[in-house]
C-alpha cells in the first residue's frame, strides 16, 4: 500500500524529528498533540525543543505544506504513536516501579474513531514487552467493526507493529536516516508493511522480528549500557573511598585492548537508560539481579554526589556565598531534562542551603529554570574567587570555560 497521509501521535523528542523527516520527503504527516503551545510553535515553522538542524527541516516542512500540527489524530494511512512511557515509583512490595501504559493507552483512544481498514498503526514508544499487543487489544475495544492481528492474524484489517527509536540526543536527524531500524510485527505483513513505510528515509537496514522480540531489543540495549555505567559510577565511589584520581584510574585500564570503561557522572537520566531497565525487572525481578542491581547503583549516585558536595562545604567552604551548579540537563548540549540526575542533585542542595544554590545552564530558558523554583545565572557572572562551583554537566560551553578559568572551589563530577 501507499502511505500518502502519516499520523504521528507524540510531537517531543522523537515524535517531531520523525514527522520531519517524514515530510522532508514529501509525505502529508498530521502532527498530534496534547500541548497546545508544541502545536501553535510547530504551526509557526519553528521548534518547541533543543535539537541540531531540526529548526531548520520543520521551517521547510511547515512553510512547503507536508507538516502541520493538531491536538487530535486525523485520517491517515499509518499512525506513529511516540509518546511517553514513565513509570511509578515504587507501586509494588519490593519498591520496583511499574510499567505506566496510560499515555499509550490515551493515544490509542484518539486514533481509534479515525482508522480505517487498510491502516498501520505503529507504536514507537520504548515499552514493556507485551505492550503493542496491549495498545492492538484497546484498539479492538474501541473498534470491534474492525479486525486486529490478534484476532485475524495475517488477513486483519489493521496492521499492528513496534519500532522503538534508537537515537541519541544531539545527533537524532543523523541517526534517525543513518541507524538500523527493529521492526517487530504482529504478523510477517505487519512487519513488511513497517518496514516499507520506515524505508521512506531510512537508509539503514530494516531489519523484521516479531513483536515481543523488538520490544526487549530495545530494553536489552539500554539495559546492557545501564550497566556499563553503573560500573563506571560505582568504580568512582570506590575510588573516592582510596583517594584514588578515577579518571586517571579508567585512562589507564582503558589502554588494555579488551578494556572500555566508561565514564563516571552524577547518576544516569534520560527517558531511556534510566527507565526500560525498570521494565524488565519489574517483569522478571527474581531472575534479573545484575540489571537491578545497576538500576540502584545508578539512581543512588546523585545522592552520593548530594552528600559529596555538602560534606565539603562543610568542611572546607563554610564562607561560601553561593553554590553554582553548571548543567541539569540529562546530558551534554541538549535541554532535555526527563529524569536529569543533575537536576536532582541541585534540588537536593536547593532544599539544603536554599538562596545559596543558583545554576549555569546554557541549553534551557532562564524562565523554565525559574519555573522549577531555581535561580538562573550566566557562566560569566561567576566569581571564580568566592563561588563554590559544582560540575554536574559536561556542556562544551563548560569544557571551554574551564580550560580558561580555574575557579578556587571546584568540584568536577565529570572529570
Amino acid at each position: 500500500m501507499n502511505f500518502d497521509t502519516i499520523c504521528v501521535v507524540g510531537l517531543g523528542y522523537i515524535g517531531l524529528p520523525t514527522a520531519t523527516m517524514f515530510a522532508s520527503r514529501r509525505k502529508k504527516v498530521i502532527g498530534v498533540d496534547v500541548n497546545q503551545h508544541a502545536v501553535d510553535t510547530i504551526n509557526r515553522g519553528e521548534i518547541h525543543i533543543v535539537e541540531p538542524e531540526l529548526d531548520i527541516a520543520v521551517h521547510a516542512a511547515v512553510k512547503e505544506g507536508y507538516l502541520r500540527a493538531t491536538t487530535r489524530p486525523e485520517p491517515a494511512d499509518a499512525f506513529l504513536v511516540a509518546v511517553p512511557t514513565p513509570f511509578k515509583k515504587g507501586a509494588d512490595a519490593g519498591n520496583i516501579p511499574t510499567p505506566d501504559l496510560s499515555y499509550i493507552q490515551a493515544a490509542a483512544d484518539s486514533i481509534a474513531p479515525v482508522l480505517k481498514k487498510g491502516d498501520l498503526v505503529i507504536l514507537e514508544s520504548t515499552s514493556p514487552v507485551g505492550a503493542t499487543e496491549q495498545m492492538a487489544a484497546w484498539l479492538a475495544e474501541a473498534r470491534s467493526d474492525l479486525s486486529f492481528p490478534q484476532h485475524s492474524g495475517e488477513e486483519s484489517d489493521i496492521r499492528v507493529a513496534h519500532c522503538p527509536e534508537r537515537v541519541l540526543p544531539g545527533r537524532v536527524m543523523y541517526e534517525l536516516i543513518e541507524n538500523d531500524r527493529i521492526i517487530g510485527g504482529m504478523t510477517a505483513r505487519c512487519s513488511q508493511a513497517s518496514a516499507k513505510l520506515y524505508k521512506t528515509f531510512v537508509r539503514g537496514d530494516c531489519i523484521t522480528t516479531n513483536v515481543r522480540t523488538a520490544e526487549m531489543a530495545k530494553l536489552t540495549e539500554n539495559a546492557f549500557r545501564d550497566v556499563n555505567i553503573a560500573f563506571a559510577n560505582e568504580l568512582s565511589m570506590i575510588c573516592d573511598e582510596f583517594e584514588i584520581d578515577v579518571w586517571e584510574l579508567i585512562k589507564l585500564a582503558n589502554r588494555h585492548p579488551r578494556v572500555n570503561i566508561l565514564q563516571p557522572g552524577a547518576g544516569v537520566g534520560g527517558h531511556c537508560i534510566a527507565i526500560d531497565p525498570w521494565f524488565i525487572v519489574n517483569a522478571a525481578p527474581k531472575i534479573s539481579e545484575m540489571i537491578h542491581t545497576a538500576r540502584r547503583v545508578n539512581d543512588n549516585k546523585p545522592w552520593w554526589v548530594t552528600d559529596k558536595i555538602n560534606k565539603k562545604i562543610k568542611d572546607d567552604f563554610k564562607e561560601c556565598k553561593r553554590i553554582v551548579c553548571m548543567g541539569i540537563s540529562f546530558k551534554k548540549d541538549i535541554d532535555d531534562m526527563r529524569e536529569s540526575p543533575a537536576l536532582e542533585v541541585v534540588q537536593n542542595l536547593k532544599a539544603k542551603h536554599s538562596s545559596k544554590v543558583y545554576v549555569v545552564e546554557p541549553n534551557i530558558d532562564k524562565i523554565k529554570i525559574k519555573g522549577l523554583g531555581l535561580d538562573p545565572i550566566d557562566i560569566d557572572d561567576i566569581n571564580v574567587n568566592e563561588d563554590f562551583v559544582v560540575v554536574l554537566v559536561d556542556h562544551t560551553a563548560f569544557n571551554q570555560w574551564l580550560s580558561k578559568e580555574k575557579p578556587k572551589y571546584l568540584l568536577n563530577f565529570r572529570g
